[in-house]
């Protein structure tokens, strides 16, 4: 379905989330008419796409607030939005929708910064958004319509699947699973390669190895309507080399209160970033 809107769209900041998300909605249908860029230093990527495909980058924002846009979507880093947002402050009115991609940065927080009025939903991506495969869980204020609703659902859903929340307190938790989630994975990709490494293979024959399990594993599960458990009892004979491994891997001290502890770290870095 081609991706539109009756009013335009800004985007405050295009880096690596940013960028994946504007390419998505082009790559959608939304007429690059329709879009505002604000980023005071894109990245020569940025700067390709809005030359070619002629969107108006950093417009006055005065110029922008009399076009009366529809959303604005905020990719910056949490640690800018005290900085950037008030900035933004002339776009607001009820019929703009304000949505926030930073971590840690609460809808109590952008009502502050932007105005006790400020239409706004605070969403968590993550960055496999940048090949289409990204996953997002969403949470709206209470001003939010439904209509506005669907909007940032239809955004959001431009660069993977697309989840809502009605608790707030939830947003930390997804933070710490899914947004910070593919670190975990890829530092996971170099752990098993090293183990490779240390076990003799070439170092390039451990990492190929290592990526393509990963990746191959992850499209299983994607695929397969089993259960993650199931798929690894799928491959673990009793006795076996897996089951050798996983005995350590499932062992007291193993993975899963490693999971839970990293895990616990990120969220609680979520909540320090929102204060």
């Amino acid at each position: 379905m081609t991706l539109s809107l009756e009013r335009p769209l800004v985007l405050m900041g295009a880096g690596k989330m940013g960028g994946a998300l504007l390419s998505g909605w082009l790559d959608k249908g939304l007429s690059p008419a329709q879009v505002y860029v604000l980023d005071p230093a894109p990245s020569p990527e940025i700067g390709q796409i809005v030359t070619v495909r002629n969107i108006a980058l950093n417009a006055p924002v005065h110029d922008i607030a009399a076009a009366k846009p529809a959303v604005v979507l905020i990719a910056v880093k949490p640690q800018a939005m005290g900085e950037v947002l008030p900035g933004l402050a002339l776009l607001t009115a009820p019929e703009t929708l304000f949505i926030s991609i930073a971590a840690g940065t609460s809808l109590h927080r952008l009502k502050e910064l932007l105005g006790a009025e400020v239409h706004a939903v605070r969403a968590m991506p993550n960055t496999p958004a940048a090949i289409g495969r990204g996953i997002t869980i969403a949470c709206a204020n209470d001003r939010v319509t439904q209509q506005q609703r669907d909007i940032a659902d239809a955004l959001l859903a431009a660069v993977g699947e697309v989840g809502w929340v009605e608790s707030e307190a939830q947003i930390d938790a997804v933070t710490a699973i899914s947004g910070s989630g593919p670190a975990y994975v890829f530092y996971m990709v170099e752990c098993l390669a090293a183990a490779g490494e240390a076990l003799g293979l070439d170092p390039a024959m451990a990492m190929k190895l290592a990526r393509e399990t990963v990746s191959g594993s992850g499209e299983m599960l994607h695929r397969s309507p089993e259960t993650a458990s199931q798929l690894r009892a799928n491959v673990t004979s009793p006795g076996g080399t897996t089951a050798a491994a996983l005995d350590v891997l499932m062992g007291e001290g193993g993975l899963s209160p490693l999971m839970r502890r990293a895990a616990l770290a990120a969220r609680d870095r979520a909540r320090e970033l929102g204060k």
